[in-house]
């Protein structure tokens, strides 16, 4: 479920789940941009290897449609430009590097890096990605520190911010190398094995469709059919297990059931009261997982003007202080949504101004991306996912695994969702779900 909570299930496998929230959904936030239409202010994909989510979306009957992505994408780096490129770039991804850019100065570059941590990604198991063979090692340094070793051109190492901190709300000197492989091999299922492009990529990628009615249209449902069951406004603060089962305690009520399933941030976890305490390198590890910092900012417009100019609405930047963006519009094409992901630094950097000042950094920036049409959208917004008091992060939890792997959880406990403690298996564009799959034998051909 995407529903952010605690949920309780108890003998008859009759769930109640907990919500901090006045609403059900998670980082599964729509905007209402009036006469019916939404946008995103959180989760805003479904990939084709996320087979869980689709599967949920079509039980309670919510569709998709494809990401605009008709036309050219944009691409700015001004970092150690040696042919004196000027002005954005402008390329169809449906060249053989897909969604990365075919900067020429640094594809041959691009392309070895990302094979490498393609194939790396292939020695870590999914389900226990702390027992690979090469896992202190790879632990033991950050992206950061592996890109340095193994690329030359500052232009390319200006590059990797610019997908990591909106994939992950980080800098590549904040991740584990481990994690990143890790990540990338989780991005596949049973026949396919997870890749770097997978990831990144709108077509045949993480970024190819949207929900129809928005991603929280599907926890809506869910939560409509469980009715009462789901009790919102209601923050878990204790949980006690004993022989006879599991009490649950929020401000509002206490439940007992024989299992509950803690999916909520670990962060979030590590708040919550647990008698007995958790074992000591369960908490220690939840100390050790923090959530990715990203902001979400959107411009709304009368028309996606962009689009009569031969563009996707796709913008790769090096700069700031968004680093990508994409074509948010309903699908009846009408208001046009141009939203934008601004993580890690560039994400500290942006929450400490004022509002205005934000709005206008973000204006300016899609100006020089579009021209003066995009310098006067009729409404704005942004979402700071760290400072919402139930989620204090987004995309993803960052975690290290080498020093401190996940201990069998007890009887009555479980921890799930989308950043828990345990291995994640499969992944939604900004969301995760919990699903055990086998490691495809190779990684797909490129599509």
């Amino acid at each position: 479920m995407i529903a952010l909570g605690v949920h309780v299930v108890d003998v008859l496998v009759r769930p109640v789940e907990e919500i901090p929230q006045d609403r059900v959904g998670g980082r599964a936030w729509n905007h209402d941009l009036g006469n019916g239409q939404v946008s995103e202010r959180g989760a805003t994909f479904i990939g084709p290897t996320q087979d869980h989510i689709a599967a949920l979306a079509n039980a309670v009957g919510v569709g998709t449609f494809d990401t605009y992505d008709t036309g050219d994408d944009l691409y700015i780096n001004n970092v150690d430009n040696p042919l004196g490129l000027i002005g954005p770039m402008r390329y169809s991804d449906t060249g053989p590097l897909g969604t990365a850019p075919p900067d020429p100065t640094i594809a041959a570059e691009l392309v070895e890096v990302v094979q490498q941590l393609d194939q790396m990604s292939t020695q870590v198991p999914v389900d226990a990605p702390w027992t690979a063979s090469s896992a202190s090692s790879w632990d033991g340094q950050t992206l950061q520190s592996w890109i340095k070793s193994n690329s030359v051109t500052p232009r390319f190492q200006a590059l990797v911010p610019a997908a990591t901190r909106p994939i992950f709300g980080a800098e590549p000197r904040e991740l584990s190398l481990l994690f990143v492989l890790f990540y990338i091999a989780a991005s596949g299922n049973e026949q396919n094995a997870g890749t770097f492009e997978r990831n990144f990529d709108t077509r045949n990628g993480a970024q190819q469709s949207r929900f129809i009615g928005g991603t929280q249209l599907v926890a809506e449902r869910v939560a409509a059919a469980l009715g009462d069951r789901v009790r919102l406004s209601s923050p878990v603060q204790r949980i006690v297990q004993d022989r006879a089962g599991v009490a649950v305690h929020s401000g509002r009520a206490s439940i007992t059931a024989k299992r509950v399933i803690v999916a909520i941030p670990p962060v979030l976890a590590g708040r919550i009261h647990y008698d007995p305490a958790m074992p000591f390198a369960r908490d220690q590890l939840i100390q050790r997982y923090p959530q990715g910092t990203l902001t979400k900012v959107a411009a709304v417009y009368d028309t996606p003007f962009w689009r009569s100019n031969g563009l996707t609405g796709a913008v790769l930047d090096t700069g700031g202080p968004v680093s990508a963006s994409f074509d948010d519009s309903p699908p009846s094409g009408s208001p046009g949504v141009l939203f934008g992901f601004v993580g890690g630094d560039n994400a500290r950097s942006y929450n400490a101004m004022s509002p205005s000042a934000r709005q206008s950094a973000v204006i300016n920036q899609f100006t020089t991306w579009f021209g003066s049409q995009a310098a006067n959208p009729v409404a704005y917004f942004d979402t700071n996912w760290s400072a919402e008091v139930w989620t204090r992060g987004c995309p993803v939890g960052i975690r290290r695994w080498a020093r401190c792997s996940p201990t069998a959880p007890r009887s009555g406990s479980r921890w799930a969702g989308s950043t828990g403690p345990g291995p994640r298996r499969r992944r939604t564009g900004t969301g995760t779900w919990t699903a055990p799959f086998a490691r495809a034998s190779a990684p797909p051909p490129r599509p």
